[in-house]
């Protein structure tokens, strides 16, 4: 791989973010743009390999490090080298699910690849075990592969379903697909199914927020089933993750205001929380130590109390003739 010459083309190249649509692209290198999205835009470099060059380095950042989790399953395309602000990589050739699906079925076989992608998605580490129809690939061997995986990582709060496949297949094939779930795999089938309805319950509580005089019963009747907190342990990290939410977010907006550069302000607020989080599990551990060692010390005394019956009679005559009254008391007691 020449980076030289890749450094030339993107010296030709510019790439620019855009709020809610694709990025903008201003292209006059010689290399062909062959697809663009919300994070980059993919340039042919020739028959097998192809750049992607990002609007900003965080993109870039994470797309490489989600694709290199993968690099060692057969469903990420290969990378051959990355820079500041792109990523050079094998080029997927196929057909794409959503393209796929407007002439041909949605087969149990097929489905059974989902589910393992979906699968492969959580075993490697994803937060997000959810993609598009459109940027999972289908080849001419039926083997599947998926682009555009930066979102898949380092994500705050994600859907605990692939809400993401299911409502981009429409609903006649989300119905087809969850049928096949339900057959294949019927626990996964029951967990997605009540998700589904705590996503509905939620859309439900949301519409009746919206009226001036809001029904007040049927909100409360609604929301006992959102209720977590009679769970002790995940109620104790929702609340210290809500914390940590709302530390960063003021700390976020006090920074801003004093014109620190954004990028700072997170690195700032990152560092912080991983050094608390250090300094909590050490004391932790000294905790755990410290009772460790005061609970054998009280076996061994115990041990030496009931096996020395001449230690236990000196002890107990040395308590009777403590006075009965006076401040010494309590202590003999």
């Amino acid at each position: 791989m020449d980076i030289n010459q890749i450094e030339t083309w993107l010296k030709d190249i510019k790439v620019r973010n855009m709020e809610n649509s694709d990025v903008e692209v201003v292209n006059h290198s010689p290399l062909l743009m062959i697809g663009k999205g919300r994070q980059g835009a993919v340039f042919s470099i020739s028959d097998d390999i192809c750049m992607k060059v990002f609007g900003n380095e965080e993109d870039c950042d994470r797309e490489h490090y989600a694709l290199s989790l993968g690099q060692q399953t057969n469903l990420f395309p290969l990378i051959y080298a990355k820079g500041t602000s792109f990523i050079v990589m094998e080029l997927i050739k196929g057909v794409d699910l959503r393209e796929y699906l407007q002439s041909k079925p949605l087969t149990p076989q097929l489905s059974y690849k989902l589910i393992q992608l979906l699968i492969t998605f959580k075993t490697i580490g994803f937060e997000r075990i959810d993609h598009h129809k459109r940027q999972i690939i289908l080849q001419h061997d039926g083997n599947i592969k998926v682009i555009d995986v930066a979102r898949t990582v380092w994500r705050d709060r994600v859907y605990p379903y692939p809400r993401k496949l299911l409502t981009s297949l429409g609903e006649e094939n989300k119905a087809i697909f969850m049928s096949h779930v339900q057959e294949m795999a019927p626990e996964l089938y029951e967990e997605w199914v009540h998700y589904i309805r705590m996503d509905e319950l939620a859309h439900q509580i949301y519409q009746t927020l919206l009226p001036e005089q809001p029904d007040k019963e049927t909100l409360r009747n609604l929301s006992k089933q959102l209720l977590t907190t009679e769970d002790e342990v995940k109620y104790v990290a929702q609340l210290e993750g809500l914390v940590h939410k709302v530390f960063k977010e003021e700390w976020i907006k006090t920074m801003l205001a004093r014109g620190v550069d954004p990028d700072t302000v997170m690195r700032k607020i990152d560092e912080y929380w991983d050094s608390k989080e250090q300094n909590q599990y050490s004391e932790r551990e000294r905790n755990n130590s410290g009772q460790r060692f005061a609970g054998d010390v009280s076996r061994e005394h115990n041990k030496e109390k009931h096996h020395h019956p001449t230690r236990r009679y000196e002890a107990e005559s040395y308590n009777n003739r403590a006075p009965k009254n006076g401040p010494r008391d309590k202590k003999y007691r």
